[in-house]
């Protein structure tokens, strides 16, 4: 790995040569500083030698972010060695694995706050299947992983935040291939039923009853899946709504917004064909009492597609990007 300074007036930057391997997750890891705090700024000072605005080419030089010391955080490897995360404003959270359970609090943006996120699928339906690199690639796996990283998000931010769906030993996994398990609970540990119809109707008192118990408190939901459509075709992001909740649209449309300027930002080439609009036949959407959005990521038997769900790096963009959706939802209430 090579290094090196550019001087720029009074300020240094660091710059880093790329690896074959590297993404820009793994790359800033090895730097010491949390890859979730400066992912945007790094892909915009880096933008002209990324390809398709969010992958690393091995060979290249990147400029690392100036990171002021007061927000550096302690990162993988250096969570478990140094005694420094005790002094850290922090709580931990099984859930994520051991690697991600450390949630740092970012602000109190959200504070008072309720988020149920459900992922698609789990237990004994893997949901939409596709293939990637010869290997079988399920749906719920990649729905979850999203999910989680979703949840960090929020609560480093203050928000109370209810995971439906729970894999005990899962966590936020950082590889390309997710196995394949079917130990999914819902909340609480209640074991998720073969049947579609039992399955969603479960998810729906689930959420309906932590709403009811939470009420006059300010309640969202975010349901996350992954598509199956023929393999030819490639789908944007899109979020759902129903069509007689003025909040539920708000906060559908505030996503949507977030995507629009991201996309415009990071691949000015490339136009964003994903919307927001509202699907109340959907059986989540029409049975919830939350107001809420339906999320879905795009097609995982696409091979262009796959890219965005597979790669952990696009994982992590596309929480973070759900979660300043979010932000931007609650702070133009």
């Amino acid at each position: 790995m090579f290094l090196s300074v550019f001087c720029f007036g009074q300020d240094s930057l660091k710059t880093i040569v790329a690896e074959p391997g590297d993404g820009i997750l793994s790359l800033l890891r090895k730097q010491g500083v949390d890859p979730y705090e400066v992912f945007d700024e790094f892909v915009l000072l880096n933008n002209d030698n990324l390809r398709d605005s969010v992958h690393l080419i091995a060979g290249r030089t990147y400029i690392m972010p100036a990171v002021k010391l007061d927000t550096v955080a302690i990162v993988d490897s250096l969570q478990i060695q140094s005694k420094e995360i005790k002094e850290l404003e922090s709580v931990s959270y099984d859930i994520f694995g051991e690697k991600h359970k450390n949630v740092i609090e970012k602000s109190e943006r959200l504070k008072g706050t309720i988020y149920y996120l459900v992922s698609g699928h789990g237990g004994p339906d893997p949901g939409a299947m596709g293939i990637y690199a010869g290997k079988a690639i399920a749906e719920d796996e990649y729905a979850y992983d999203i999910t989680l990283r979703l949840a960090k998000e929020l609560l480093s931010h203050g928000a109370k935040v209810y995971i439906i769906i729970q894999d005990p030993n899962d966590g936020i996994r950082d590889d390309f291939i997710l196995e394949i398990d079917h130990d999914e609970v819902a909340y609480l540990d209640k074991t998720i039923p073969l049947n579609q119809v039992a399955r969603l109707k479960q998810r729906v008192e689930i959420v309906n009853d932590l709403y009811k118990s939470n009420k006059g408190n300010y309640q969202r939901l975010i349901v996350t899946h992954v598509d199956s459509r023929s393999e030819g075709q490639n789908i944007d992001v899109f979020f759902y709504h129903h069509e007689h909740s003025k909040n539920g649209k708000r906060l559908a449309q505030s996503i949507h917004k977030t995507f629009e300027a991201k996309y415009k930002k990071y691949q000015p080439n490339r136009s964003y064909s994903g919307t927001f609009e509202d699907r109340t036949s959907l059986y989540l959407v029409k049975k919830t009492h939350p107001a809420m959005t339906f999320i879905e990521i795009g097609n995982i038997r696409n091979a262009k597609d796959q890219v965005r769900i597979v790669d952990p790096d696009n994982r992590q963009a596309l929480a973070k990007w759900i979660s300043e959706g979010v932000l931007l939802d609650y702070e133009s209430e």
